[in-house]
């Protein structure tokens, strides 16, 4: 029975240096200048055929790294939603989260701002109909509703407010920002949400 623990411990082990490798050469190189034998020496496996008992091929790799982190952050944001009432306070942690993940793990970060996902994750989901946008989307109607947030599209509210948000982060992700993300996060947030709040 230990040994079977052992080997269940050790397969996902190996199936998390994959994904991390993966997550990495993604972020750096782009997904279509990666291949599966980069991946495999990123993550210090000696042949690719080891990959294949984990992985189908690159495409899958790339699935299962969209599913953890659109699963994490859907996670996050019920979290957010619990300890915060009001939707402006809602939106303050999910920006916090970002900002954090941006200098904390920028390559998922990398992965959900810079990659275009629908170039190689056709199937998935587009970014704004996950179950942690949807939940973003409404908040924003909450927000709307309550009188914190102006009466207009919210999918316009979305952009207005996320397209602030986004464009500093990739700026700090791309190197066209020099510092940390949370040195900008204050002047960020209050941009952000005076173009969304209602005055």
């Amino acid at each position: 029975m230990d040994q079977e623990k052992e080997i269940t411990q050790s397969k996902a082990e190996t199936q998390d240096e994959i994904l991390l490798a993966a997550l990495k050469l993604f972020a750096e190189k782009g997904y279509f200048n990666t291949s599966l034998t980069d991946i495999a020496e990123a993550a210090g496996i000696k042949n690719t055929s080891i990959i294949y008992q984990h992985f189908k091929n690159k495409q899958m790799i790339a699935a299962q790294l969209y599913t953890d982190i659109f699963d994490s952050l859907n996670s996050s944001i019920d979290d957010i939603g619990r300890i915060n009432q009001k939707s402006s306070e809602q939106l303050r942690g999910i920006v916090d989260l970002f900002f954090k993940l941006t200098d904390d793990a920028p390559d998922v970060m990398r992965f959900l701002l810079i990659l275009k996902l629908n170039e190689f994750l056709p199937e998935e989901k587009p970014v704004l109909q996950t179950a942690a946008f949807v939940k973003i989307g409404k908040i924003i109607q909450s927000g709307i509703n309550a009188g914190e947030i102006r009466n207009i599209n919210p999918l316009l509210v979305n952009a207005y407010f996320f397209g602030i948000i986004n464009n500093t982060l990739q700026s700090v992700l791309t190197g066209a920002l020099d510092k940390k993300a949370d040195a900008y996060l204050a002047q960020t947030w209050l941009t952000a949400w005076s173009a969304i709040a209602r005055k």
